[in-house]
């Protein structure tokens, strides 16, 4: 008589706690960012470093307040916000689908993997003057640029991913006689998520480090926006809460895309670091 097979045990409950983000654990991340404020907002009131070019974080706080009591400061959020998540959409969707298709098929790998990789070397901001040309200074050309960003590391970790699928998984299914549509959903889906769900993280901080190029592309709205009326201004209190922003919106992003890898992964028995 078969015996049943032995499932591992689930997560414990410490290790739950990890990938939740609960315990409090987030606010050791803000130890560091703390230091430097105040070591900053030191150096620069007692003039040890030159305040008309690194003012003090307090000047920078209260400009953000004000921004954000004229509203400038939300509609310049919501502006880049909105070129990140289309730009972040379409570039996961095509890095999906090419990905897919180059690490499943060894003939598509041979056909389009070859200049896809050539593309991938080709510098971000060389692209500016080809799609302003192609797409105008408009939307489009902001969107087509970020999701090239997002494209690449996506599409890598999928087409990696995918023949590195352990080939006895494989071979397990096909005794199972199962079809193509249910080894993609229970060996090939679950055996590369963890690679995609990285690739996601990846794709998606390209795609903030994309949208400033994207945005100096004749924006009259954005955070990208906002570093270039700074510098035209000569204003260095905005081009350093602009990019203070960046970090903390894209932090924000970066963390709602963890969260989601982390519930998405709670099966997993992965390793627990040291304390």
């Amino acid at each position: 008589m078969a015996s049943t097979p032995r499932k591992l045990p689930p997560p414990d409950p410490e290790t739950r706690a990890r990938r939740n983000g609960a315990g409090g654990g987030w606010l050791l991340g803000l130890i560091l960012p703390l230091v430097i404020v105040l070591a900053w907002e030191y150096l620069a009131s007692h003039h040890l470093i030159n305040d008309r070019l690194m003012p003090e974080p307090s000047r920078v706080w209260t400009m953000l307040v004000q921004l954000t009591a004229t509203g400038d400061l939300l509609f310049h959020i919501v502006a880049t916000l909105r070129r990140v998540a289309l730009g972040f959409l379409f570039g996961t969707a095509a890095a999906t689908a090419l990905g897919a298709l180059t690490g499943y098929s060894t003939l598509a790998r041979r056909v389009l993997d070859p200049t896809l990789q050539a593309l991938r070397a080709i510098p971000s901001i060389a692209w500016v003057p080809l799609f302003i040309l192609w797409f105008g200074i408009f939307e489009t050309s902001k969107v087509i640029l970020i999701a090239v960003g997002v494209f690449f590391p996506i599409y890598l970790a999928l087409s990696d991913a995918i023949p590195a699928v352990d080939r006895k998984l494989v071979e397990v299914a096909r005794v199972y006689r199962l079809s193509p549509a249910g080894m993609t959903v229970r060996v090939l889906l679950p055996a590369t998520l963890p690679a995609y769900l990285t690739a996601l993280r990846s794709g998606l901080g390209l795609g903030w480090m994309f949208v400033v190029a994207a945005e100096l592309m004749g924006a009259s709205e954005g955070l990208g926006y906002l570093l270039v009326d700074g510098q035209e201004t000569g204003n260095p209190t905005q081009i350093i809460a602009a990019i203070a922003v960046f970090a903390i919106v894209g932090k924000l992003t970066d963390w709602g895309l963890a969260l989601l890898s982390a519930r998405l992964l709670v099966w997993q028995d992965a390793f627990k670091t040291a304390a």
